[in-house]
């Protein structure tokens, strides 16, 4: 299997002429817009509440590009990447990327997570995302510092000769602080939607305990800690320097995270985004630990932890701009380094609202904002196709969607939740999906065709849209 990285290395960037052929030469005009949805006998899983949610919602788009974009993107998990089946009779979900056939803890959460809401009325729905909460304890407690897993627990990586501590059954052993996150963010609202409290069993409880062992570790308050990692590669950040340990840190509370969701190497390895969703995480896991388990111990170890992590944040994370005033940075070491910047990949300082670490109209939050959405970061680039943020993992003046997508879903104006949608509805490439990135001149050169994180989260924007700026999507 390929990593993300090898992905685009082998693949590359595809030509417009590429796109047309595969594309059947789709174009725009409207006798054109047919579903890219594969034939119903052919999709991995079908939920009646998502197809009722996908013609109510079409119903409301006056613009049939839109609206075709919806259809086709919104369901993309279900359709092509869900693997559901009962294991020694409880629900168990298998969720690839897409193009990768690989589960990583961050996406496969992110990918369902556009659902929750619909469970309520749909049981079935309500199962598949319970054997994603199944699947992935098994995976925190087959490994706790991998990203990415294999359904299979025998088969063997084509990274197995990472310099790390590689298992059968782990894709890939980075390092990501929102690995362990994303796990809880799905398994507490999943909890707050439904009430079930059928998955969460001692071996839940167990990975929260792996989890709150891990970020102590990576606190590094007495040495190092027992993860390191470093990989034979031409690819610059997909290594961590300083024999797999990265660069010193300055013991201050932070966790240490050796690589960003983006699964690039992190610079300075306190993460900002990701210490925030840590401190957001940990209380939810408290909160269900305390009403589930009465396990006031573990629960009170979480909230400590959070407490830390929080303090520390506002003292080592926070630096005085020049032009923006108060911002946070993307990465500290706690000696005073900063680098400023974000990545398009969630967790993102442009997600914090999003992640529930801070409101949309907190102040520092507004500052830091105005930075990423200008010059002032070096990866927003602005182009004749869009403007928004992309990351080293892509390259230079690569935009990806995910960084429109969230913006719109953080925005607190109609007007720029509009300007994220039209720029989307532009840059799919005559494709009808979302993709990794694309260039910020040109929408038909793009990375990854089937990325479904892409595809699901772009859906949830025009749920957002429908419920909070409905008058946007009935004007064409």
């Amino acid at each position: 299997m390929q990593s993300r990285r090898r992905f685009i290395q082998n693949s590359g960037i595809l030509s417009a002429g590429m796109l047309l052929s595969k594309s059947n030469g789709f174009g725009m005009a409207q006798n054109d817009i047919v579903t890219k949805r594969p034939p119903i006998a052919d999709r991995k899983f079908t939920s009646e509440a998502v197809e009722t949610a996908i013609v109510k919602i079409k119903k409301q788009i006056a613009n049939p590009e839109l609206a075709w974009l919806f259809e086709n993107c919104f369901p993309n998990t279900l359709d092509t990447t869900v693997d559901f089946e009962i294991i020694n009779g409880k629900p168990d979900t298998y969720v690839i990327t897409g193009d990768i056939d690989a589960m990583w803890l961050r996406d496969s959460t992110a990918q369902v997570w556009p659902y929750l809401a619909l469970i309520k009325n749909d049981a079935k729905l309500q199962q598949l995302i319970a054997g994603v909460i199944n699947r992935q304890k098994k995976c925190i407690i087959l490994d706790r510092y991998a990203n990415a897993f294999y359904k299979d627990e025998n088969k063997v990586s084509e990274w197995k000769s990472d310099l790390t501590e590689m298992k059968p059954g782990i894709h890939e052993r980075k390092w990501e602080i929102d690995s362990l996150c994303y796990p809880i963010r799905l398994a507490y609202h999943y909890w707050k939607y439904t009430g079930d409290t059928s998955v969460f069993d001692n071996d839940w409880m167990h990975s929260i305990e792996l989890t709150l062992q891990t970020f102590k570790e990576q606190q590094r308050k007495e040495n190092n800690g027992p993860y390191s990692f470093q990989r034979t590669t031409a690819w610059a950040t997909d290594g961590v320097p300083l024999g797999g340990y990265g660069y010193p840190v300055k013991p201050v509370g932070l966790i240490c995270s050796m690589f960003r969701p983006s699964d690039d190497a992190t610079i300075y390895p306190f993460l900002v985004p990701s210490n925030f969703f840590a401190v957001v995480s940990l209380r939810q896991a408290a909160e269900m630990l305390n009403s589930i388990h009465h396990n006031t111990k573990l629960a009170n170890e979480c909230i400590s932890l959070a407490t830390e992590v929080e303090k520390a944040l506002q003292q080592y994370a926070i630096i005085n701009h020049s032009t923006f005033g108060k911002i946070y940075a993307y990465e500290v070491n706690g000696f005073g380094s900063f680098n400023l910047m974000d990545d398009a990949n969630v967790p993102s300082l442009l997600s914090l609202p999003y992640l529930g670490a801070v409101k949309a109209t907190d102040p520092l939050y507004q500052n830091t904002r105005k930075l990423l959405l200008s010059a002032g970061n070096p990866f927003f680039f602005k182009g004749k196709a869009a403007e928004g943020i992309g990351g080293p993992h892509a390259g230079m003046f690569m935009i990806w969607p995910l960084s429109i997508i969230m913006r719109g879903l953080t925005a607190t104006t109609a007007a720029e939740v509009k300007l994220c949608l039209d720029m989307l509805k532009k840059t799919h490439g005559n494709t009808g999906f979302m993709h990794e990135s694309f260039h910020k001149d040109d929408a038909a050169n793009y990375t990854r065709k089937w990325f479904a994180w892409a595809n699901t989260i772009f859906g949830e924007l025009v749920m957002h849209t429908s419920i909070v700026y409905p008058a946007i999507l009935s004007s064409k």
